[in-house]
């Protein structure tokens, strides 16, 4: 599909990148991608991806704007309190550029329906903040085979990490998991939720523009990204850490146990 003398102007600071060039925008144009929650990260992850041309957004959420988020939700505005995020960031999508399509899923992912959902995208998004989500997403995106952004903030920290476990590494080894890096998810009521223990705002900006980031770098295919990798960022002493995580063996999704 020809791009348009519009598009060739919007996009032209990309195309004139050697990494990403006019395959690299054709890519992003005909790309669909599914992003998982409209709120701290998904916000700025949702303005990223739709400037960069994404032909088609997804977005699923359940959850309606509150005055409380507007401190860190920046794809949301003050008249949009009470409607639901999905259509406030739809709104907001097509005002930024009206060449996304965009698909809203005013619902809550759970393992009924998370691989039906999963399954029709190129690359999934995730910036939900609970664990009962992100290990539904993880586990659908490993048996649907999808690449998979995923990132989590706590009051001033921030993780972030991208994983493709359908794959193999050079040396032949499988990569890892969701439950390769964490197991088992923490006790309930062992981790302060965001209403009590607080989120910096502009740091939910800083992830959701790098999940922005590695979401690109799936579609396109340039650099290294964080596959086998955990980014992590705090934000009281502005540090960037790098850790290398592997596959575990006794992992249930790909473990030894389930390869035979």
């Amino acid at each position: 599909m020809a791009f348009s003398t519009e598009e060739l102007e919007r996009y032209a600071r990309h195309i004139v990148l050697r990494d990403i060039g006019g395959p690299g925008q054709q890519r992003l144009k005909n790309a669909r991608v599914l992003v998982i929650g409209a709120g701290g990260l998904g916000a700025p992850l949702l303005q990223y991806l739709a400037a960069a041309g994404i032909g088609t957004l997804a977005i699923v959420d359940d959850d309606v704007v509150s005055l409380s988020n507007l401190q860190r939700q920046v794809i949301h505005g003050a008249a949009d309190v009470g409607r639901p995020k999905v259509e406030s960031a739809r709104e907001a999508i097509a005002r930024l550029n009206f060449n996304v399509t965009v698909e809203t899923f005013q619902m809550r992912l759970n393992e009924s329906n998370a691989r039906e959902l999963i399954k029709g995208f190129d690359v999934i998004a995730d910036g939900s903040d609970n664990f009962e989500t992100r290990y539904c997403v993880s586990d659908a995106c490993f048996h649907e085979a999808k690449p998979l952004v995923t990132a989590a903030v706590g009051a001033f920290d921030g993780s972030l990490t991208t994983l493709k476990p359908y794959e193999t590494r050079v040396d032949g080894a499988p990569n890892p998991t969701y439950r390769c890096l964490f197991p088992v998810p923490p006790p309930a009521g062992s981790i302060a939720a965001c209403a009590e223990a607080g989120v910096l705002g502009a740091l939910t900006g800083t992830l959701g523009a790098m999940m922005a980031l590695e979401t690109l770098r799936a579609v396109v295919g340039f650099g290294e990204g964080l596959v086998g990798r955990l980014l992590l960022v705090d934000a009281l002493d502005m540090r960037f850490e790098t850790l290398n995580y592997e596959w575990d063996p006794t992992n249930p999704l790909n473990g030894i146990s389930e390869r035979r």
